[in-house]
């Protein structure tokens, strides 16, 4: 009869490991698609400063004009910090988004398909609300984007 026990034991010992085994994997895996929709709303977000920057560049072409958009962002994503930043170079304009409160360079970039001197930024969870400031004058067009 002690020779059964052990079997017994052993099986049990068994059982435990792959059900740890099996917890631990969907546990991943819940955790990864968590990360995905986390992203995927960011890139959500930068698309849509992306289409109220061109919003108010295409309505507004007249000169010596001034407009400001307050836009509705989350102040979290998920229980995350975030920012968003808008900048251009010689050719285009971008916003670039990206988790943190630090701001660094991002590939979550959605390019804005105007000429326009693009600068600001804006970082989630400071209490503070988005806005777009559109400027249209003799230098040419601007957007500014800031928190208050």
């Amino acid at each position: 009869m002690p020779s059964i026990i052990p079997g017994y034991v052993y099986t049990l010992f068994a059982s435990i490991i792959i059900g740890t085994l099996i917890v631990t994997s969907c546990a991943f895996s819940a955790a990864n698609i968590k990360r995905e929709v986390e992203e995927q709303q960011l890139y959500n977000i930068a698309k849509y400063v992306a289409a109220k920057s061109v919003e108010l560049a295409t309505s507004h072409q007249t000169e010596n004009f001034t407009a400001t958009l307050h836009l509705g962002l989350p102040p979290l994503i998920g229980n995350q910090r975030y920012h968003i930043q808008v900048a251009n170079d010689s050719t285009r304009a971008w916003v670039e988004a990206g988790f943190g409160a630090v701001v660094l360079s991002s590939q979550k970039r959605v390019d804005i398909p105007v000429e326009v001197a693009a600068s600001g930024v804006y970082v989630s969870g400071s209490g503070a609300s988005a806005f777009l400031k559109y400027s249209f004058g003799a230098a040419g067009a601007s957007l500014l984007l800031y928190g208050r």
